[in-house]
């Protein structure tokens, strides 16, 4: 290829220039053949495989380690395209035995690479390249079932968390889709022992953990719930007990679903009809190939620094039933249904940065006429939408990738995605609280995108339900973010009148001391002077001034008063302050800045920020965002500070809104904050310990510094303080951050334990709206946060989820201890 171009090409150029420029110029050309083969093109596939091969066969005496540099990016970063590029290495080792042993032997140390910095979904896609190059005939069956059997030995290790044996077995099961039948063929004893070892495993494995990650919750359905409509439908999927069809919408554990789907399989004789399988295509040419073995691999040891892939559960929404007039649905559990959701799962994260080619290649997926490919689409993009703890992707990304789908595919996938919502909307009931939130965030977004509409009517059974059961809260909160996304007319005017009961409340300042009639309320007059004098640009020591003559409820008159705690004084300032800042966000923000030394003298005292946040959602409790806003200001400004928020969302004064949408985004942005201040300061400790390690370094090797050991010392000084202070106030922060937990647990505690004993005492049932949606916000706290969480555990062990606990609350502790156990 090299010699073609630089005969063909010869454009006058000095010939030294080309020369030095050339390579770098076939390097990014042979990057991009290699990534773009696979993709439509004129060409049938093999045809392009089979002239890839002969390009990069010619380049391989100058371009070799490039060559096996991108094959191995390709084959960890793209997984779709596994079985083209598997086929392409056939090819080359066909063609040169050499290359394809050098191509093995960078896999495996790329492999073990992986394993070492904990990227084990990418080693996953490792493993099954491998084990597709038996296929291929690069590698000999024998060693890659010895190979599995070093993964499934795992499961025999003493003191490993569980989570390190899931991901071996998973990493083995996910493999035989691919390559069990050659392997069988091949070695059906040893595959047979793998198998039983491996049922044996699952057998014994504890589930303790699948609750905390479930979608739904496993109440039974209603005897009239059995109806083949969109709700009987998702109760059907979701309880497989009621179920007279291949269908479960929420498979318990992944390696569960995962075991059915290989049982199956080998039922079916390892025949599935879904995998694009190239190389058979060049079978004369392959089967000739010498094979290579693999070199010996052993797992590397757990360490403390290892870190596992969370397990989860399987997320199901539609059958075979959704879709009657187009092609058929794979049922839950055939390896079909693996396989395609494991694609399009490959594909999302390939292209998630850009929506556009993300959408355009969903919809290209190969063989897109046998599947009902909108289905499978819209059921993957929301069970990535849903996992717990967290979305693989940021969240807003699942929102703006169904839009461009919509837009390339008018006609269809919109019925699905309404569809698919129906049904959500059906199982609210028993929906995990943590993925109604994100539910609530993707459908609000996405009706902003399609002016709001919506048929809100066929949603009216929830006007006469309890305001607190889910139905009635969702419509709820999606209206509230609607109207942060338009504007409160708007909406009161798209919804249907009956709906005013769910409709948000006009968002304007509540100021109480704006009537007339309210003269005799104390701080009144205060009040009246505070507004002329703030309208008139009065100084801090001013406003002072005007607070000065404020009598303290709290305190005698004798009492020398000064500036302690005064609710009162507390109470007309920021009522009034608020008032007249309530124009925008801007005017609010600068009205803080503006009087923030008299908001930190007033709120000094843990009951001074207490009260300061009481007034404020007394002022703007018909504006949730404006409370939200106003209070991540307060953090940032330090007038208040992380624990005085959280003792604040567990107060009485704002048991009315306990279970509302925005009271937990400020919970979780509070802690967010908190985490993140820890982080900067342990940053900066570490990058000062960096800069002396440095300073040491460059002074020992410089021989004319070894006869001053003041020098030494003065250079070393201000940097040691510097690091001793900063030791101090990554503690500090540490113990903020301890406490901050211990205040949230404690809090949560306290109100589950008051309403279990109430329900006790009372004979009345425990499980009520309101409980569910604590004990799944304790939940949510656990998972969100888990990484900080986790440092902390002997304390919160030892001091709150003690044995003595109420089993209802203790079970959510064991729950988290058990996800990386």
């Amino acid at each position: 290829m090299s010699r073609r171009r630089h005969s063909d090409d010869s454009d006058g150029q000095p010939h030294k220039r080309r020369r030095t420029s050339e390579p770098s110029e076939i390097e990014e050309r042979l990057e991009s053949l290699i990534c773009r083969v696979g993709e439509k093109s004129n060409s049938s596939l093999e045809s392009n495989l089979e002239g890839l091969a002969g390009v990069l066969e010619a380049d391989l005496p100058n371009y070799k380690s490039k060559i096996l540099r991108i094959l191995c990016t390709v084959a960890r970063l793209l997984p779709e395209k596994l079985t083209v590029y598997t086929t392409l290495v056939g090819l080359l080792n066909a063609r040169n035995y050499n290359f394809g042993g050098e191509f093995v032997e960078a896999m495996i140390r790329q492999l073990k690479e992986c394993l070492k910095v904990n990227m084990y979904n990418q080693a996953v896609h490792l493993v099954r390249f491998l084990s597709d190059l038996v296929n291929c005939h690069v590698i000999a069956a024998p060693s890659m079932v010895a190979m599995f059997e070093n993964f499934v030995s795992v499961t025999q290790e003493e003191d490993v968390p569980q989570v390190r044996c899931d991901w071996y077995i998973f990493a083995f099961l996910s493999s035989l889709p691919w390559v069990g039948k050659e392997l069988y063929e091949k070695k059906d004893a040893e595959m047979d022992r793998l198998l039983s070892q491996t049922e044996s495993y699952l057998k014994r494995r504890l589930k303790t953990h699948v609750p905390m990650l479930q979608v739904w919750t496993a109440d039974k359905p209603h005897p009239q719930e059995e109806r083949r409509d969109y709700q009987s439908a998702f109760e059907t999927m979701c309880y497989p007990e009621y179920c007279k069809h291949d269908c479960s919408l929420q498979v318990p554990v992944y390696l569960d679903c995962l075991w059915s789907q290989i049982q199956k399989l080998k039922k079916d004789r390892w025949q599935e009809r879904h995998i694009l399988r190239p190389y058979l295509a060049f079978d004369s040419i392959l089967c000739e190939a010498l094979q290579h073995n693999l070199p010996p691999f052993t797992p590397p040891p757990h360490t403390e620094d290892s870190v596992y892939p969370m397990p989860r559960v399987i997320f199901r929404m539609f059958d075979y039933t959704d879709d009657p007039e187009g092609p058929v649905m794979p049922g839950s559990h055939s390896v079909e249904r693996f396989v395609i959701e494991e694609n399009l799962h490959c594909i999302i994260k390939s292209h998630w940065k850009e929506r556009k080619t993300c959408a355009a290649q969903l919809l290209s997926y190969p063989g897109n006429n046998k599947i009902p490919l909108n289905y499978h689409i819209v059921e993957v993009i929301f069970a990535e939408l849903f996992q717990l703890p967290s979305p693989p992707h940021i969240e807003v990304m699942y929102t703006t990738l169904l839009i461009e789908l919509c837009k390339l595919q008018p006609g269809s996938l919109p019925q699905v995605l309404a569809q698919a919502t129906e049904m959500l909307y059906m199982r609210l009931d028993t929906m995990n609280t943590t993925c109604v939130d994100r539910f609530i965030n993707w459908f609000s977004h996405h009706l902003s995108n399609f002016q709001f509409r919506w048929s809100w009517e066929d949603w009216s059974d929830c006007l006469t339900q309890d305001l607190e059961k889910p139905k009635p809260k969702f419509v709820r909160e999606v209206l509230e973010k609607c109207m942060r996304l338009s504007y409160h007319q708007r909406i009161i005017d798209l919804v249907p009148a009956s709906f005013s009961v769910l409709s948000p409340a006009n968002p304007v300042c509540m100021y109480k001391y704006a009537d007339e009639s309210n003269r005799s309320l104390p701080g009144y007059t205060v009040a009246l002077c505070l507004t002329i004098a703030i309208k008139n640009k009065a100084s801090n020591d001013e406003i002072f001034g005007i607070l000065k003559d404020v009598p303290n409820p709290n305190q005698e008159d004798d009492d020398d008063e000064g500036f302690s705690f005064n609710p009162l004084k507390i109470e007309v300032f920021v009522q009034t302050l608020l008032h007249l800042a309530a124009k925008s966000f801007s005017h609010s923000f600068s009205a803080l800045a503006k009087f923030h030394e008299v908001f930190k003298t007033l709120a000094e005292s843990d009951e001074g920020k207490l009260h300061v946040l009481r007034v404020v959602y007394e002022v703007w409790k018909n504006h949730p965002q404006m409370i939200a806003v106003l209070v991540d200001k307060m953090i940032r400004t330090q007038i208040v500070d992380c624990a005085a928020v959280a003792n604040w969302i567990f107060s009485s004064e704002l048991a009315h809104d306990f279970t509302r949408f925005y009271v937990w985004e400020i919970l979780h942005s509070t802690i967010r904050k908190m985490n993140k201040h820890v982080l900067k300061i342990h940053k900066e400790l570490e990058d000062t310990k960096a800069r002396l390690a440095r300073q040491h370094k460059r002074r020992d090797s410089d021989d004319d510094d070894d006869d001053d050991d003041r020098s030494t010392d003065r250079e070393d000084g201000p940097l040691e303080e510097q690091i001793e202070r900063l030791q101090e106030k990554v503690e500090s922060a540490q113990s903020e951050q301890k406490n901050l937990f211990l205040v949230i647990f404690q809090r949560f505690i306290m109100l589950l334990t008051e309403h279990l004993v109430r329900c006790e005492t009372g004979g009345i049932d425990v499980f009520t709206p309101w409980y569910k949606s604590c004990i799944e916000r304790l939940q949510q706290i656990f998972l969100q946060h888990h990484q900080i969480i986790q440092q902390y555990m002997v304390t919160l062990e030892n001091l709150l989820f003690t044995a003595e606990l109420d089993h209802h609350i203790l079970a959510v502790f064991q729950q988290f201890c058990a996800l990386q156990a």
